[in-house]
């Protein structure tokens, strides 16, 4: 197949210093390359890989005077290479054109001074696809790896080619060569010591596996990168609950604390919601409230209002709860909108309006009057504004004047 008859959208964009200083539009570039090459990836593979590797190739002279120091465009880079790694990899092509592709990713690693490429040697086993190919580019890396980390060598130089070379020993097998050569690394960087990690648990040697990454003594390494190795680890050895017991609560840590819980959920499906909910929650002291909406997507609502109810919790947060949950759930939602009222009071929340504060305590009164318990919150409401605190002057006020309206409010509803 003629790969080179395709005509790409995006390569026209990624000419060389293409981009200005500003990030938007070449982030938005980038996504739109990836998303041509997925979608030409369905039907064509072969065809979708060389185009993987035109990217690659042109992306990182094209972003060269783009403004990196907010990390969005690094991170954009590293997503692409995630994402095109694997179409590279499993396109069904021959080892002359594989080995071209190979020549032609490394030469772009090479002249990449940024670099925005590199992440990209650490995928090197993989883009190798077997393990005789592999092997090649290993010892093409493996002499000077060996030099620079040479006890008596100079001990200081930075070699694009380390991981690399990592990578590519782990593919091809050699695993005894790839674990001595990272206990020679002067750093021991969890980078390096994490391929051998995997080496010992690709033998079978889980328990020395979990040693080897836990003697790490490496200061900028990523913990969660660290436990979600060792949890890979475990997993595939079958031992999902001690996985599980020992790294999963850090392993999966995402943004948001509703999309880890979602995370360890879905790894872990023979564990309860429950469960999961009370262990993250241990896990992150002094953070209960921020866990509500957690509790709330699975349908734990008791739990949901007790954590709400611990630490504070994003006032508006409980206020969509309230809003959300008045007809479906309206005894949830009455205690949701309390506890908004609650953290209000206390001065919390960002950036809080008086449409706040009033849809705060609209949706309480208009939950609790579904749940048939009206009667019982508005003296709670009251002993709130009563009981509040300096820092939430602003909501106690709006609060008191619609407190005054009380018997209109109870009309209405």
């Amino acid at each position: 197949m003629n790969t080179a008859k395709h005509r790409w959208t995006f390569a026209p964009r990624f000419r060389r210093h293409a981009f200005g200083w500003r990030s938007q539009t070449p982030i938005k570039r980038i996504k739109e390359a990836v998303s041509e090459i997925k979608k030409v990836a369905r039907k064509e593979p072969v065809v979708a890989a060389e185009g993987a590797v035109i990217f690659l190739e042109k992306v990182a002279a094209a972003i060269e005077h783009v403004d990196g120091s907010s990390g969005a465009i690094g991170t954009a880079v590293n997503n692409a290479i995630a994402a095109l790694v694997p179409i590279i990899a499993e396109a069904p092509a021959d080892d002359r054109l594989r080995e071209r592709w190979l020549e032609r990713l490394w030469q772009a690693v090479e002249d990449d001074d940024m670099p925005y490429l590199e992440l990209l040697p650490e995928y090197w086993g993989d883009l190798c696809v077997k393990p005789e190919i592999a092997s090649r580019w290993a010892d093409k890396f493996i002499g000077t790896l060996r030099f620079l980390w040479n006890p008596d060598g100079p001990r200081g130089g930075w070699f694009k080619g380390t991981y690399a070379c990592l990578s590519a020993l782990y593919k091809a097998g050699r695993y005894a060569e790839l674990i001595e050569l990272v206990e020679l690394d002067p750093h021991s960087w969890w980078s390096s010591r994490i391929w051998g990690a995997r080496a010992l648990a690709a033998q079978g040697k889980t328990d020395e596996a979990i040693r080897f990454a836990e003697a790490t003594h490496d200061p900028y390494a990523n913990p969660v990168s660290m436990a979600r190795t060792c949890e890979e680890i475990l997993l595939s050895a079958g031992l999902e609950d001690e996985a599980y017991s020992r790294y999963a609560m850090e392993a999966n840590r995402k943004t948001t604390n509703l999309s880890t819980f979602r995370a360890v959920a879905k790894k872990y499906p023979q564990k309860k919601p429950a469960e999961i909910l009370r262990d993250l929650v241990a896990h992150t002291p002094g953070e209960e409230g921020k866990w509500f909406a957690a509790a709330k997507s699975v349908g734990l609502y008791d739990e949901a209002i007790e954590l709400a109810n611990r630490t504070p919790c994003d006032p508006k947060t409980l206020t969509r709860a309230a809003r959300d949950m008045a007809s479906e759930n309206p005894r949830f939602a009455a205690e949701a909108g309390l506890a908004a009222l609650r953290w209000l009071v206390a001065g919390h929340g960002y950036d809080i309006i008086g449409a706040d504060v009033s849809g705060a305590y609209r949706h309480t009164v208009k939950a609790a009057a579904n749940a048939g318990c009206l009667p019982q919150a508005m003296p709670r409401i009251r002993a709130l504004v009563e009981d509040a605190s300096p820092d939430g002057f602003f909501a106690t006020g709006i609060l008191r004047k619609l407190l005054e309206h009380e018997p209109e409010v109870k009309g209405v509803l």
